[in-house]
C-alpha cells in the first residue's frame, strides 16, 4: 500500500465508458507524442465500484439511473468514513486474526460516468461465462491461504500470497483492493506498462517482431503491440501455467485495447480468450483517468511478514497434532 492512498481516497475521480455507450469526454484532441503517435503516457488510476461482474439481482439491467448511481456513490462515501472513524479492532487468540484495516483500502467511490451496472460488456449479460469443469477445479485449488489449512511449503501458497502477482495488476488489469495505478511510458518502439500493486513491468515492442516458441512460458505472458489508427493493440500469450489467472490454462490470450480519448481519459478494453477455461470468451470495458500523482512502491516481499506467520504457525500445529 503507498503513502498516498489518504490522498486518492479524497481526491475522487469519475471515470467513462465509451464501446457500449457513447464515448465521455471534455472534447478535446488527445495529446500526441513528438514522433506522431497517440501519447499513452502518464499515471493513469483504474478505481471504480462499478463490479465487474453485474450482480444476479440486476437481471438484464445495463445501465442505472442516475438516481441510483447516486445512491451507490453516496453508499459508498458514507462506508469509507464509517471505516475510517471506527475504534480499532483487535485480534483475538484462536478467533478473529483481524486484516488490514479501512485506511489501507483505495477502492474509490465512483461508478463509471456511462452508469453500465459491469465492466464486463460481452457477453451481454455483464457476467463471466461459465467454467469448465476442468476450469472450476483450477480455480478451486489456487486459492492460496483462503484455502490451505497448513500449509508444508510456500508452494502450497498461490502467487498472491507470495508476492509474485498482484491481484489487480493483470495482465489483464482490474480494479481491486488498492494500489490502482497504471504508468504507461512510450518510445516508437516500445511501450511499458508498469503497475503500482507489486510493480509488476510489462515491456511491449511495437517493431513487428517474432514472437517466442509457444513452449516459452512466463508469469505476464509474452505481449506484442500494433497501432491500429490511434489505438494501441496488445496481444498477448505464452502465459505460465503456474500462474491460474482465474483457473486459466497456458493457451490464454488475451487482447487489450488502448486508446487516449482526451487529455485525462485512457479507454482501456480487453478480451480474455480460453475455450479449456471459460466456455465463450468474454470482454471488459475499463476507463481509466489520469492521476496527477507519482506512483509509490509497493514493497510487497519485504512486508510479507504474513508468509513467515503462515508457515510458523502449520509447523506448530503440526507439532501438536504429533503431541510433541
Amino acid at each position: 500500500m503507498t503513502g498516498s492512498t489518504l490522498t486518492r481516497r479524497l481526491a475522487i475521480g469519475a471515470c467513462s465508458v465509451f464501446l457500449a455507450a457513447p464515448a465521455v469526454s471534455s472534447g478535446q484532441e488527445a495529446p500526441r507524442t513528438g514522433w506522431g503517435a497517440p501519447d499513452l503516457q502518464g499515471v493513469w488510476d483504474f478505481r471504480t465500484i462499478t463490479p465487474l461482474e453485474r450482480p444476479e439481482d440486476l437481471g438484464d439491467k445495463a445501465f442505472l439511473t442516475e438516481e441510483e448511481a447516486a445512491q451507490r456513490e453516496q453508499t459508498a462515501v458514507e462506508r469509507a468514513e464509517t471505516l475510517l472513524l471506527q475504534e480499532a479492532q483487535r485480534t483475538e487468540v484462536g478467533g478473529n486474526v483481524g486484516a488490514y484495516n479501512d485506511f489501507w483500502m483505495d477502492q474509490g467511490t465512483k461508478v463509471i460516468e456511462t452508469r453500465r451496472t459491469s465492466l464486463i460488456i460481452d457477453p451481454p449479460n455483464g457476467r463471466l461465462p461459465a467454467l469448465t469443469e476442468a476450469g472450476q477445479a483450477r480455480a478451486r485449488a489456487d486459492r492460496g491461504s483462503f484455502t490451505v489449512d497448513s500449509p508444508g511449503t510456500y508452494t502450497d501458497l498461490n502467487t498472491y500470497d507470495r508476492c509474485i502477482q498482484g491481484f489487480n495488476a493483470g495482465p489483464p488489469i482490474a480494479p481491486g483492493g488498492y494500489n490502482q495505478n497504471v504508468q504507461i511510458f512510450q518510445t516508437p518502439d516500445h511501450v511499458v506498462l508498469l503497475t503500482e500493486m507489486v510493480h509488476t513491468v510489462r515491456v511491449i515492442p511495437l517493431d513487428g517482431r517474432q514472437a517466442l516458441d509457444a513452449d516459452v512460458h512466463q508469469w505476464s505472458g509474452e505481449s506484442r503491440g500494433h497501432w491500429e489508427g490511434d489505438t494501441l493493440v496488445v496481444e498477448t500469450a505464452n502465459f505460465a501455467q503456474k500462474r491460474n489467472y482465474r483457473g486459466s490454462t497456458d493457451g490464454m490470450t488475451l487482447v487489450e485495447r488502448f486508446e487516449r480519448v482526451d487529455d485525462s481519459t485512457l479507454e482501456y478494453e480487453y478480451t480474455v480468450t480460453d475455450l479449456e477455461t471459460w466456455t465463450a470468451p468474454w470482454s471488459v470495458n475499463l476507463p481509466m483517468r489520469l492521476n496527477p500523482e507519482a506512483m509509490f512502491e509497493y514493497a510487497c516481499h519485504e512486508g510479507n511478514y504474513a508468509m513467515d506467520a503462515m508457515l510458523a504457525g502449520a509447523r506448530v500445529s503440526e507439532r501438536e497434532a504429533g503431541g510433541q
